[in-house]
């Protein structure tokens, strides 16, 4: 596997982990008449704790499905039909992501019809603009709402900036739209949040106004960006070891101060979601476009990282079911104090599970892959022997003449 794949699956791996832990301290915050508190009031462990890292897989997915596109605009290369990159995707995101919200559903609604619109709006992907539901069923997947939306503008933005660019007759003039482009989606989502919260006064409890895809596109849109970027750049550029180091520590640095910062309607939380998007892009060029293999980086290319980075969708998926479980049987300590052990005891049986799901679900529907050609028409597995005609040299033998044994 190439460095930059295992770093991409060891960033995958921690960010995984790193949401389960995320979930487990909410799960442990307390509420009474002055508000709420976290397990452990000490902000700067709070601070490590909350940092969000789902802009992360934002900027991730967004590179890597945009790297074709890139390349197609920019040195004029091929990129597959949208209907294959849609069916690519429906068959790795799409069969867990059902199973989990039928089974999750249904063991919540044991008695028909139960909350039918919930789970319409989780099978269509809109439970996202959805204030009550939004986080119904399966919590984390209202990314998965977005993942969608933004694999539907791919495939219509690609094509149209491939068209643009092959009009233009330099590569400079082809990198420029292409990164106008980007900087035009990350831009659009910012001016939104500035609308919505200081002219419109939306508190930031209206959840569907602050994550559905018009305010959290900013990550897709900075992976697009880095996408063009490295196209652009090629082998040049690329960054020594030390300044590599330096821009993954500033960049870790800013995220952990903007999640110090972060409270309730200032200026930190408002824009917390495009400042780390920008902060992750930064990290993550540093991470790509290393000159040489970078020490720091050991921990991303780990091998129990990676494998947690091969599981990291099935974690992500099953990880708060499974909490939520241990929770209402009694298996999760009580109480703040119970915190530690609880991330540990929820660890124990989600990570088993997501090794489960990812190979009885997540594995043979990645196969369904092989069921197009690259051109998307159904992948003929058995061909037609072609017909053979007789040899010149020797003469056809007669209708009925016996044939030898194969």
């Amino acid at each position: 596997m190439k460095r930059s794949t295992l770093e991409l699956q060891g960033f995958r791996g921690l960010a995984a982990l790193s949401t389960v832990v995320f979930h487990v301290w909410q799960q442990y915050y307390t509420y009474d008449a002055e508000g709420s508190h976290p397990p452990v009031d000490n902000p700067w462990l709070g601070a490590l704790i909350s940092l969000e890292v789902i802009d992360l897989f934002f900027v991730m997915s967004a590179y890597l499905l945009t790297l074709s596109y890139a390349r197609a605009a920019i040195d004029e290369g091929s990129v597959r039909p949208g209907k294959v990159f849609l069916f690519r995707r429906a068959v790795r995101i799409l069969p867990l992501y059902f199973l989990a919200v039928l089974v999750v559903w249904a063991s919540r609604n044991p008695t028909l019809p139960g909350d039918w619109r919930d789970l319409v709006e989780h099978l269509t992907f809109t439970h996202i603009f959805d204030r009550e539901r939004i986080f119904y069923t399966l919590g984390p997947s209202w990314s998965l709402s977005l993942e969608i939306a933004f694999y539907l503008s791919l495939v219509a933005l690609g094509p149209l900036a491939i068209r643009a660019c092959r009009r233009l007759s330099t590569r400079r003039a082809r990198v420029a739209l292409c990164a106008s482009g980007c900087v035009a989606l990350f831009a659009a989502p910012v001016a939104w949040i500035a609308f919505a919260h200081h002219v419109l006064g939306i508190p930031h409890t209206n959840w569907p106004v602050y994550f559905g895809p018009q305010a959290r596109f900013g990550g897709f849109a900075a992976g697009m960006g880095l996408a063009v970027l490295l196209v652009a750049l090629g082998e040049r550029g690329r960054i020594a070891g030390r300044w590599s180091v330096l821009l993954s520590v500033a960049s870790l640095t800013g995220l952990y101060a903007l999640s110090y910062a972060s409270a309730p309607e200032n200026l930190a939380h408002t824009y917390y979601h495009p400042l780390a998007a920008l902060l992750w892009f930064v990290l993550l060029l540093a991470t790509l476009h290393a000159r040489q293999r970078v020490r720091g980086h050991a921990v991303l290319r780990a091998r129990w990282v990676t494998a947690v980075g091969l599981i990291s969708y099935s974690l992500y998926i099953w990880h708060e079911p499974v909490m939520l479980q241990l929770d209402k049987t009694g298996w999760l300590p009580p109480g703040p104090s119970g915190f530690p052990l609880g991330v540990l005891i929820v660890l124990a049986v989600a990570l088993p599970t997501a090794v489960l799901s990812y190979w009885l679900v997540e594995y043979p529907g990645s196969l369904l892959v092989r069921a197009k050609d690259g051109a998307g028409r159904p992948r003929e597995f058995y061909p037609a022997a072609p017909a053979t005609s007789p040899s010149p040299e020797r003469e056809p033998e007669p209708v009925g003449a016996p044939q030898p044994v194969r």
